[in-house]
C-alpha cells in the first residue's frame, strides 16, 4: 500500500490547496482595492493620481474606459470581488466554486488581453493602473494554469 505524504489540514484536505486559494484571494483583494480606487475616482469626477504621465489621463478618459456611462474599472472591481469570494469558497471545499473560479479568471484574462490591445494599438498610450491590473490578472491566470494536480480535481 502506497503512503500519501501530502500534508493535510484539519479538514483532511491538502494544505497546498488551501494555500493556493488563499494566495489567489490575496491577489484578487489587491486587484479589488485598485479597481475600487479607479471606480471611486471616476464616479466622483476626480482625476486619478498618475504622476506626470499624460498617457494615464488619455486611457482613463477615453471612451474605452466606460461602457454605457459605467466605468470599466467598476466591472473589474466586480470581477476581482467574484474571484476573491470564489477563492474563499473553494478554500472551504465548495466544489462548484473551483470551476467558477477558473472560468472567471480565464474571462478576466480574455478581457485584459482586449484592453491591452486597445491601449497599444488604438490609444497608443498605457495607464499604470491598467498595467498593474493586467499584471494581477496574468498572475491569477498563471496560478490557475500552474496549480498542482491535487488542486485541479473537481469532485
Amino acid at each position: 500500500m502506497k503512503k500519501d505524504h501530502t500534508e493535510k489540514s484539519r479538514a483532511g484536505r491538502p494544505r497546498s490547496e488551501i494555500i493556493f486559494y488563499a494566495a489567489a484571494a490575496l491577489v484578487a483583494l489587491v486587484g479589488l482595492a485598485e479597481a475600487t480606487y479607479l471606480t471611486v475616482i471616476f464616479l466622483s469626477g476626480e482625476t486619478a493620481v498618475c504622476g506626470s504621465s499624460p498617457d494615464c489621463f488619455k486611457v482613463l478618459g477615453s471612451s474605452y474606459a466606460k461602457i454605457g456611462g459605467f466605468p470599466v474599472s467598476g466591472l473589474g472591481a466586480l470581477a476581482y470581488f467574484t474571484v476573491f469570494a470564489l477563492a474563499i469558497f473553494a478554500a472551504f471545499n465548495y466544489s462548484h466554486a473551483r470551476k467558477f473560479f477558473s472560468w472567471t479568471v480565464f474571462s478576466m484574462f480574455a478581457v485584459t488581453l482586449w484592453l491591452l490591445f486597445v491601449q497599444a494599438f488604438r490609444l497608443h498610450a498605457f495607464c499604470k493602473y491598467c498595467l498593474f491590473s493586467a499584471a494581477l490578472v496574468f498572475l491569477l491566470t498563471g496560478l490557475v494554469v500552474a496549480r498542482p494536480p491535487s488542486i485541479q480535481r473537481n469532485p
